[in-house]
């Protein structure tokens, strides 16, 4: 065989195995962090929630999942169903207590909150969980064995209701055979339910106002409330651990019946939420590996600056 007929069979064999080798494989596509929103609960003082809400929106920030509980239920609902923060705005200015609440007399509690399915089939355009534009945990909690129940399919109306219960001024909430109240006793910021959704990035909305001034208590809701309010402060360890940034409004001196001052909530939701903005913008800009690492329940103004 001639020097050229062993050169040309070489070559054949040689390109014969380079053809068999798979090709390189190139780098996956970078994709964003999915991002999870859980608004706590606060009743009037709730409508900070809308600034946050209002300042992702303008900045073009995709919240990909919502928890809520309480009032973060009724918004959170809200949201998710399609209605904007600007028309978020423009409701909570008209709200009052009287909307979804009438007084009553009941070894349960002072208030039903049965007006809140009206009030809530006039601002939520959906009946179900399936049908809203972005996946929704509400979270409430089971007053006889204490246990949280999250809901995330079927009805929406009746869990939100049940979210908002709140003990010793609202009725329990029977649903699905269980007697429910505010899920702000085992989910005061629903977390945990975000993560379980799917959620690369969680971050908690928490209202964290006493409900009483120097002044003292006015009357048995203050009362209640503090009492709340101090267990609240003192357990939320456990849901800031599934937290990667907490927003802390300052809603100091608002009541919370403040409904009068929805405006000013929302400015203030609106402020912490823009001190927070850089820290988020680098998890949607920068590849999963390069994401910074906020410590797990640190406050806006504190976010730690990413690396260089």
């Amino acid at each position: 065989m001639n020097p050229f007929s062993k050169f040309a069979r070489s070559f054949r064999a040689f390109t014969t195995e380079l053809n068999r080798r798979p090709a390189p494989s190139l780098p996956a596509p970078y994709q964003r962090p999915k991002l999870g929103l859980a608004l706590g609960g606060g009743f009037a003082r709730g409508i900070a929630h809308i600034g946050v809400l209002k300042v992702l929106e303008e900045e073009g920030i995709p919240v990909d999942f919502v928890a809520g509980t309480s009032v973060g239920a009724i918004i959170g609902a809200a949201y998710c169903s399609g209605v904007s923060a600007r028309q978020l705005e423009e409701i909570s200015s008209l709200v009052r207590f009287r909307d979804f609440a009438r007084w009553t007399l009941s070894r349960y509690g002072f208030c039903n909150n049965d007006r809140m399915e009206t009030f809530l089939s006039r601002i939520v355009r959906a009946k179900t969980f399936e049908e809203l534009k972005t996946p929704l945990a509400i979270a409430a909690t089971d007053f006889i064995t204490g246990e949280g129940v999250v809901f995330r399919s079927g009805p929406l109306l009746g869990p939100a209701r049940a979210s908002c219960a709140y003990p010793g001024m609202f009725l329990p909430v029977e649903l699905d055979g269980r007697m429910l109240v505010d899920g702000m006793l085992a989910h005061a910021v629903p977390t945990l339910p975000l993560r379980d959704m799917g959620a690369d990035r969680v971050i908690g909305v928490y209202l964290s106002a006493h409900w009483v001034q120097l002044r003292g208590p006015r009357h048995l809701f203050d009362v209640i409330g503090q009492c709340f309010s101090i267990a609240q402060a003192r357990m939320t360890g456990y849901w800031k651990a599934y937290a990667d940034l907490v927003l802390e409004p300052n809603v100091d001196g608002f009541s919370y019946d403040a409904f009068d001052r929805s405006g000013e909530l929302i400015s203030v939701g609106e402020e912490c939420m823009r001190q927070a903005l850089p820290g988020i913008r680098k998890w949607m800009e920068e590849p999963p590996q390069a994401l910074p690492q906020l410590a797990r329940g640190t406050k806006a103004g504190s976010v730690p600056a990413p690396a260089a």
